[in-house]
């Protein structure tokens, strides 16, 4: 029962935290970042490159703008004709620019940014627990496996069995492996959280390095 509930409480914080990833739309920037049509046919109309940024630098004075481009000009996004606040990019696939962008997931078919950010860590950080919980209580009838054949891995199995008491806290089951078909479930399960597991563990660690130092992956 305690590994059924503590299963199902990651399982639904897991699916939370995807589910808020997908469908919590990205944030634009606001309209004041966008060009008046006066100043759009200005602009637009203006063929000299230096008189084009002196334009885009009068309008940025106006706004809390302080990131450049690698030549000192205002960051400025032709498709959707606004001005771009600091880490606000334009993605490809959603066609648009996103408010303090970090990248287009396609595990989520959706742009991580400044609406959703916290929720993909948070999924990260759910889908890591999720994978170790799976494997370290799929490891003990992952060691009786082996048992059959290799005396060492029995007493490994001992000293697993109540480190894994120790720590869980939890009423040990005493089914055993009956069938060849139940060994490999138990074999695949294992390889497969270990291998997600392994994956996320970096990809978490590299994402909350970011946040301590105030950085985005773009």
């Amino acid at each position: 029962v305690a590994y059924l509930v503590v299963f199902h409480i990651l399982f639904v914080l897991f699916v939370w935290t995807y589910w808020k990833s997908v469908f919590t739309l990205p944030v634009q920037p606001d309209k004041k970042f966008h060009m008046s049509y006066a100043d759009q046919e200005r602009y637009e109309n203006e063929e000299r490159p230096e008189v084009q940024r002196q334009i885009l630098a009068e309008i940025a004075r106006k706004l809390p703008v302080y990131t450049r481009t690698g030549n000192g000009g205002i960051r400025f996004c032709d498709r959707c004709q606004l001005i771009k606040p600091d880490r606000c990019h334009h993605c490809s696939v959603c066609a648009m620019c996103v408010l303090k962008m970090d990248h287009h997931c396609p595990w989520v078919n959706n742009c991580i940014g400044f609406s959703n950010y916290k929720f993909f860590l948070l999924f990260l950080a759910y889908s890591l627990l999720y994978c170790l919980y799976i494997a370290a209580t799929v490891f003990k009838y992952f060691i009786k496996y082996w048992t059959v054949s290799c005396e060492i891995w029995f007493l490994f199995h001992l000293l697993f069995n109540l480190f894994l008491s120790l720590v869980l806290c939890c009423f040990s089951f005493q089914g055993e492996l009956t069938n060849g078909r139940s060994k490999f479930h138990i074999l695949f399960l294992l390889f497969v959280a270990i291998m997600f597991f392994v994956s996320l563990m970096f990809l978490f660690g590299y994402h909350c390095w970011l946040v301590s130092r105030n950085r985005s992956t773009l």
